[in-house]
């Protein structure tokens, strides 16, 4: 099973990733998971995306590419994968199925997570941390035990700066830009499956569970 996830941030993605991969025996693959892990070996492609980082300076795309390319040829993808975050725009996703062709693997779905900007505003707007212990809360869904502070001593609750109304919708905004055209190429190439991710956790499994069917 090859799969993609494709949502705005705040859609449940990683939630569903970890709960797939695990019934399924494949790796939860992220750029940033494998981005750390091919500097981390000090990989020939890790230590050259490790010098534009140094800099300050975004990695560039054929960089990332070989790292995905890498990370699809270890045994643990020997028998599916689930790529989140990956590819992001139209110009990544021609890349990624070129790659693909090269490898004599093939895209099984793209799955993607539809929810409203407000749902998104209002899971991520309500998350709170701890200043101190760094304890992830929710006002609504897991408040702090104590309103302000985590209750471990002499603690404050924060919002994050990313985590503000604005700094979401804008956050959308870009999503949108990059992410719209990809969504379309994979609606008319017939891989895309839309789950309506507003609903409860488990549902969005089972939406999960039946495209994906029941073997690897």
């Amino acid at each position: 099973m090859r799969v993609v996830f494709l949502g705005p941030p705040g859609a449940g993605k990683g939630t569903q990733a970890a709960r797939l991969t695990s019934k399924r025996g494949i790796p939860h693959i992220s750029t940033g998971e494998i981005l750390r892990t091919a500097i981390q070996r000090q990989t020939p492609t890790g230590l050259e995306a490790q010098g534009y980082m140094d800099k300050g300076e975004f990695v560039p795309f054929e960089i990332v590419l070989r790292l995905v390319r890498d990370r699809l040829q270890e045994a643990d993808a020997a028998e599916g994968w689930l790529l989140d975050g990956f590819p992001r725009n139209l110009e990544q996703g021609s890349a990624f199925e070129q790659l693909l062709a090269e490898m004599g693997q093939s895209l099984d779905h793209a799955i993607f997570f539809d929810v409203a900007d407000e749902e998104v505003v209002r899971r991520l707007g309500g998350r709170r941390v701890c200043e101190t212990c760094g304890d992830t809360f929710h006002l609504e869904f897991s408040p702090p035990p104590v309103e302000g502070t985590c209750g471990k001593g002499d603690c404050r609750i924060i919002q994050r700066s990313d985590d503000s109304e604005e700094a979401i919708r804008n956050r959308l905004r870009v999503y949108s830009e990059e992410t719209d055209p990809l969504v379309e190429h994979y609606r008319s190439s017939g891989s895309l499956q839309t789950i309506d991710a507003s609903g409860a956790i488990e549902g969005i499994e089972s939406e999960v569970d039946r495209i994906c069917g029941s073997g690897p």
